[in-house]
């Protein structure tokens, strides 16, 4: 897993949270906001009403009270008025004294009504008002008694304002939060991922490091280390059959060998000493197969064993020129030489250098160069052919085992697909590097780099 991906989970999870936290903030927003605009509403229909029936009150006892219940209190924004059944104002608050009744509503007497309207003379602001009938010493009155709604809607926008901060807030908390611990869950998974990205066929045996909790986690790292187990088991039989089968094949091999060695120099017909000409040419075939196979086997149980040596690369060249010209006569082989000497195992590189320039002769037209040179540390070795090349879309498939192109799948070219796998393995285990190029003329060029 790259990190920009491993970033993307940690980053989904937290807009995933930070998302759902923020609806829910918007609706218990709204919720609240509508909850705390009633809960001001029924405060300021209580305070009214309580002070209408005050009023009430003190006109049903004769008004000896009334001046005392047309006191407004400090801070008190409320307005009283007491009209008689001709739409007189009898009695009112200082703060509308002289101003016709604030309210049209006329209830009966002990019914109470309600309303809001804008007051002129409260600078058009909205009141609540409440209106009670009374019967007085006098006749029918009304008692009107307003109180503003300035509070109401003050405490609404503070309530608005503080959810608007808020919810921002909270849904960035979240949002941070949730990537933070999500990140922190995931270090056992990025740990898994490391030691996983360090298993290879050589190191079967290295497991995933299992989390001290139980959960979810800790049992996906036990599951992958059984399947590992599973894998190695199977590599390791696989392994052996390779190495068992390749080594057992090699005694009955070499007896058809030298059996048809004998039959080659011996008084045959023609049909039939073809035959054996044909016979000793698949038996050396095989038995370089069979080679290969168990290489590659050994290589894979515990890594090619190398000595440590002083090797003139010039010279394993020269020496694989010779025996490529002197078995592929119709080409012509070319070689550019820079004395380059190099440390590492003489027989495995010459083996690696024999690789590359069979797979050349197997598919040059008429040319195979050979390049080598050395300078800033390394070592390079290039090998060419005028051949049919490799395409782009194949130049790592090629260093698969058992692979050959579509060019190259008949058995008269002699190919098995194990020659430039085992040639970049050997490289490899000598700190090198080993691909295909493009070629001055369109073939096949395979470029090697040893430590100089």
């Amino acid at each position: 897993m790259k990190l920009g991906e491993r970033l993307g989970v940690r980053m989904r999870s937290a807009l995933a949270a930070a998302a759902v936290v923020a609806i829910a903030a918007v609706l218990s927003g709204i919720a609240l906001v509508i909850a705390a605009r009633i809960i001001l509403d029924q405060n300021v229909d209580q305070s009214t009403t309580e002070r209408a029936a005050q009023v009430a009150g003190a006109l049903g006892d004769g008004g000896s009270g009334l001046a005392a219940a047309l006191r407004p209190s400090p801070r008190d924004r409320t307005i009283v008025q007491v009209v008689d059944a001709d739409g007189r104002v009898v009695a009112a608050s200082a703060a509308v004294g002289g101003v016709g009744p604030i309210s049209p509503l006329r209830p009966r007497t002990g019914q109470t009504l309600r309303e809001r309207r804008r007051l002129a003379v409260a600078h058009d602001e909205t009141f609540h008002i409440v209106a009670t009938g009374v019967a007085a010493a006098g006749g029918q009155r009304t008692v009107l008694v307003a109180q503003s709604l300035d509070e109401v809607n003050d405490g609404t926008e503070a309530t608005i304002g503080a959810v608007a901060v808020g919810l921002p807030l909270l849904t960035a908390v979240v949002g941070v939060a949730t990537f933070l611990f999500v990140g922190r869950s995931l270090l056992p998974v990025e740990a898994m991922r490391r030691q996983a990205d360090t298993i290879t066929a050589q190191n079967l045996h290295t497991r995933l490091p299992v989390p001290a909790a139980a959960d979810e986690i800790a049992a996906l790292a036990t599951t992958m280390n059984t399947m590992l187990d599973r894998i190695e088991d199977a590599t390791t039989a696989q392994r052996r059959f390779v190495a068992d089968a390749s080594h057992e094949l090699r005694s009955p091999l070499a007896t058809m060998h030298a059996g048809l060695d004998i039959l080659e120099h011996a008084d045959l017909p023609p049909l039939a000493q073809s035959q054996v000409h044909r016979m000793h040419r698949e038996s050396a075939r095989m038995a370089t197969l069979i080679a290969d196979l168990l290489l590659l086997a050994r290589a894979d149980e515990s890594g090619l064993r190398l000595r440590h040596d002083d090797v003139d690369l010039d010279d394993l060249v020269y020496a694989e020129r010779d025996r490529i010209a002197a078995h592929h006569p119709h080409l012509r082989v070319e070689a550019h030489v820079t004395p380059t000497r190099v440390q590492g195992d003489p027989q495995h590189l010459q083996r690696a250098l024999r690789n590359l320039l069979d797979n050349a002769a197997r598919h040059a037209a008429g040319v195979v160069r050979i390049d080598l040179s050395g300078g800033d540390g390394h070592a390079d070795l290039t090998v060419t052919d005028d051949g049919p090349g490799i395409p782009p879309a194949d130049r790592e498939r090629v260093f698969d085992r058992f692979v050959r192109l579509d060019d190259a799948r008949s058995r008269d070219g002699g190919g098995a697909g194990l020659g430039l796998a085992i040639a970049r393995d050997i490289v490899t285990t000598h700190g090198g590097t080993l691909r295909v190029v493009d070629g001055p003329s369109g073939g096949a060029a395979l470029h090697l780099r040893l430590p100089a």
